[in-house]
């Protein structure tokens, strides 16, 4: 096969980053592959918090490097949040257990509890990969399969954020615990600046769909990682329907003219970058031989021309809001793996309540959705907005100069300041912004699209550790006239979470998982809606019938093991952007609840 453009020539680093659910595991992996067989010594490594490099090998990473047998030459590495937060935690309390008093150990504990310390344990680790070590000295080439766009820019922009932050001396008591780590490893950020801004040592691969939306988040990905210095970029459109399936199929036909318009019509900035096209392939990329497969050139046909598949009467959209409707309130999260089709989803439900004459108040906290655009226009009885990190932090920063700060003195303020700079500040505003949020949804509905899971439950983390810090400081009597955050998204009654995914093994693998971890939360997810379904549309040609066939297994596992109740969305000859396609959206199906 001819090498795709972007692994010519390869340099050390390779970063697969872009929208959620474009395919940048399965880039990642079938490269890390590609390399391997070819006799490199490769690192491939997740800095996804919702990874899934383990899933689709088939076998348990976790946050050791871990060989994968079945492939010499390479090993993978997950960084797990978490365990790194309580590696970095241990790295700075144990030194001074036993040396300080019990109770000023217990005070560092507890500033290192947060999820800023979180996410700087994990962008140590990730820094740590980006230069010349013993950890990394044994690998050819180290790849990176990231988080979805938004958080991968801002991991990518941290070492010279805090690099900054570092030199000017800022930061006092709010963020000393998390900085007292940091500091040590100033000539570590400054190495890894270096080596991401180095075209002869790393190149960043921008993966997408043939869709609108997914090649403007690609298009702003390209400008802003271009202004921090990574300039050696390449384009890959993924999961293109092949040309030979269009002939004679009606929905494959229309699939295949949106996505050529689609490419033609793509932003001029994006047209200069080396590009590639991979095929969308008739099977789940789950596997070796998938993987293998993946970025071949040409591959068996899919089967019989002449099979038809006959739509499936899945429950649809409609019956899970005519049941979200009778509450006449409430907030509804949608929560699931990146790309699935979160944002559509929350502005169809939106529309829907609204349209029934309910004041709805529809928002995102993912730093890459585009409301306004799926929208396409406004309507009576819906307001729109997003939690954006920056005005958020602003907010916060005028808010404690104006409270805390009107008392000081001019140095005083100067060093609160300073203090409220820190990058840490924007996590406590962002959950400041989501606690207002779900105040709000006891008066009217409100419609939450969520960032994909791993920083989303990173959020749930911060809301779950505040209301344990309420709880503590308040005694038995005055916590049961006192409602947090946390329990509000506890009580079914006030919250409905929705799990959205695809008929596909490893989105259904993840919402799965994230199931798990919110009922570990003490949060039962209400109900999942499989989205982009073929299955449930009539379909002719050989690829889309194969697929179809392929979903079954994995609706069949939400409906009899996962789900108290679901929808199925069927795939649409035409996207569904605009309130008109978003009203039709849910179909005329009742929902399938569980009794």
């Amino acid at each position: 096969m001819a090498d795709p453009k972007f692994l010519d020539q390869p340099p050390r680093f390779l970063f697969f980053t872009g929208k959620g659910g474009v395919g940048k595991t399965s880039l990642a992996c079938a490269t890390a592959i590609t390399l391997a067989d070819g006799g490199r010594r490769v690192l491939l490594v997740s800095t996804d918090p919702a990874s899934n490099v383990g899933q689709v090998f088939g076998m348990t990473i976790g946050n050791q490097i871990t060989a994968i047998n079945a492939v010499p030459g390479l090993a993978a590495l997950e960084i797990d949040p978490q365990a790194a937060a309580q590696i970095y935690r241990d790295r700075i309390v144990n030194p001074v257990r036993g040396v300080l008093p019990d109770t000023v150990v217990k005070g560092i504990e507890e500033q290192l509890s947060g999820a800023c310390t979180t996410e700087i344990a994990a962008f140590d680790e990730f820094t740590a990969l980006l230069i010349d070590s013993a950890l990394t000295a044994d690998y050819d080439h180290i790849i990176f399969d990231t988080a979805p766009t938004g958080h991968t820019i801002r991991l990518l922009q941290l070492p010279g954020a805090w690099s900054n932050f570092l030199e000017e001396g800022k930061g006092d008591a709010s963020c000393l615990g998390p900085l007292a780590g940091l500091e040590k490893q100033r000539a570590q950020y400054k190495a890894a600046v270096n080596a991401l801004a180095d075209p002869q040592r790393t190149r960043l691969v921008l993966v997408a769909r043939a869709q609108q939306t997914t090649l403007r988040e690609v298009a702003r990905t390209h400008e802003e990682l271009t202004v921090i210095g990574l300039t050696n970029q390449y384009l890959v459109i993924n999961g293109l329907l092949p040309s030979s399936d269009a002939k004679q199929d009606e929905l494959a036909a229309a699939i295949f003219q949106r996505e050529q318009k689609t490419l033609a019509a793509m932003p001029d900035i994006l047209k200069s970058l080396p590009r590639d096209h991979i095929a969308l392939k008739p099977f789940n990329l789950v596997g070796l031989t998938a993987l293998r497969q993946l970025l071949l050139d040409e591959l068996p046909a899919a089967g019989d021309s002449n099979t038809t598949h006959q739509a499936m009467p899945f429950p649809g959209l409609s019956g899970l809001i005519d049941d979200i409707a009778k509450d006449g309130c409430g907030l509804i999260m949608l929560m699931g793996k990146g790309g699935v089709g979160k944002t559509t989803l929350a502005a169809a439900i939106a529309i829907n309540l609204a349209h029934r004459g309910w004041p709805v108040h529809l928002t995102t906290s993912d730093p890459a959705a585009h409301l306004s655009e799926t929208l396409s226009g406004t309507m009576e009885n819906l307001q729109v907005d997003r939690i954006d990190p920056q005005v958020e932090t602003e907010r916060y920063r005028q808010r404690i100069l104006q409270t805390k700060g009107a008392h000081l003195d001019a140095q005083g303020k100067a060093l609160l300041e300073e203090d409220l700079r820190s990058p840490c500040t924007e996590e406590i505003a962002v959950f400041q912004a989501f606690s207002r949020i779900i105040r709000e949804a006891g008066k009217k509905f409100v419609v939450m699209d969520t960032a994909p899971t791993g920083h989303t439950l990173l959020l749930l983390d911060a809301t779950g550790a505040y209301h344990r810090e309420i709880a503590k400081q308040m005694d038995s009597h005055a916590i049961a006239h006192y409602t947090t955050p946390m329990m509000q998204l506890q009580n079914p009654k006030q919250t409905k979470m929705l799990l959205v995914t695809l008929a596909e093994t490893t989105p259904v693998l993840e919402a799965a998982s994230l199931q798990g971890d919110l009922r570990r939360a003490g949060i039962e997810p209400w109900a999942w809606i499989i989205n982009n379904s073929i299955a449930a549309t009539t379909v002719r040609s050989p690829l889309l019938c194969q697929r179809a066939i392929n979903e079954l297994k994995d609706i069949e596992a939400v409906s009899t093991l996962h789900a108290n109740r679901y929808a199925v969305i069927p795939l649409f000859k035409e996207e569904p952007v605009g309130i008109e396609k978003l009203l039709t959206l849910s179909g005329s199906h009742q929902s399938a609840t569980k009794h």
